[in-house]
């Protein structure tokens, strides 16, 4: 940041994407707005947050299936229960920390133990924002992922979401979506790969080491399986969309091998991605050594997204440095 320079609200809540990186604007919005035009049981709701979960667009395109809530989480949730309970289909967008932390409770008992169709949609998960541990999503899939019914998808790029917004709303249960907002890059369209809920994908494979990944961190795992093979170093990388279901057959087909095998994932290494697999591994009796990059198990700092990455291990060049110091 430029001594003298404020940012704006939409510049601190950075887009990941790279300079001159393909991306598509809000493709959730958009998404929404098309599942929406097939099938009228479809409403929006959101928490005082519509421009920056990317709500505003269908917000725009059916004000009447549109409904503010205003800063009050659990009741955004006991409503969509409520909405779900009368045979409508709820998105129910806020931020992932509002979601995990402080509507728990309510997105548990009013939509999980009766398995209603809501779909959860949170915005920043992760390390998507400079803004601090108060709106660092950094632990949510540990939160979510003991909830009953639930199922968690963490999507790579705007092809993941487009694809996997019908999905969701055609799911009878819940489902909690960590949301990539804005400008959103465009990258699984190169890699002949399409969404299916609960599945994992193979997009390339390697004969020395294997990156298991979801979110963003797909994105980060193909950018550095190429950069690595200027290292002469052949890698897989197994995408995972769906956390909750795990799909463990095709993960666990990857990780029973004598490659080096590691979880990419946007989120602290408690609780989530790395867990899963090492937790489905063990069960398997695979006695393959597992190593994570993910957040640290601590609040993070604030500041720009590109250096917090960078600090934090997710960057693509932190990638590379990992594996090769793994080899």
């Amino acid at each position: 940041m430029t001594s003298g320079t404020k940012l704006k609200t939409s510049a601190m809540i950075a887009s990941f994407a790279d300079p001159g990186q393909k991306t598509t604007p809000a493709p959730f919005g958009h998404a929404l707005v098309e599942a929406a035009r097939r099938d009228d049981r479809i409403v929006g709701l959101t928490a005082d947050l519509g421009k920056y979960t990317d709500m505003h667009i269908f917000a725009q395109a059916f004000p009447d299936r549109f409904f503010q809530m205003g800063m009050a989480e659990q009741l955004l949730f006991g409503a969509a229960a409520g909405m779900a309970e009368t045979g409508l289909v709820p998105f129910a967008s806020t931020y992932s920390v509002f979601a995990a932390r402080r509507a728990y409770d309510f997105i548990c008992l009013d939509i999980a133990e009766p398995n209603l169709n809501v779909n959860v949609v949170g915005g920043l998960p992760g390390l998507t924002t400079g803004y601090g541990p108060s709106h660092q999503a950094t632990e949510d899939v540990a939160i979510f992922r003991g909830m009953p019914n639930l199922t968690i998808v963490d999507p790579c790029d705007s092809v993941d979401i487009e694809q996997a917004v019908p999905q969701l709303a055609e799911h009878p249960g819940p489902t909690y979506l960590r949301l990539l907002r804005g400008q959103v890059p465009c990258v699984l369209d190169e890699y002949d790969y399409r969404f299916e809920l609960g599945k994992a994908k193979v997009l390339r494979g390697g004969a020395d080491v294997v990156l298991i990944s979801s979110g963003l961190m797909t994105m980060r795992a193909l950018q550095a399986a190429e950069q690595l093979a200027d290292h002469h170093v052949d890698v897989a990388v197994v995408h995972t969309p769906t956390i909750k279901p795990f799909d463990a057959e095709t993960v666990l087909a990857q990780v029973d091998s004598d490659r080096l095998v590691l979880t990419c994932e946007n989120h602290t290494v408690v609780g989530g991605l790395f867990e899963t697999v090492a937790g489905a591994a063990v069960r398997r009796g695979i006695g393959t050594q597992i190593t994570p990059i993910g957040l640290p198990d601590e609040f993070l700092a604030a500041g720009a997204l590109p250096t917090l990455h960078e600090r934090y291990g997710l960057s693509t060049a932190r990638i590379v440095a990992t594996v090769l110091e793994r080899l």
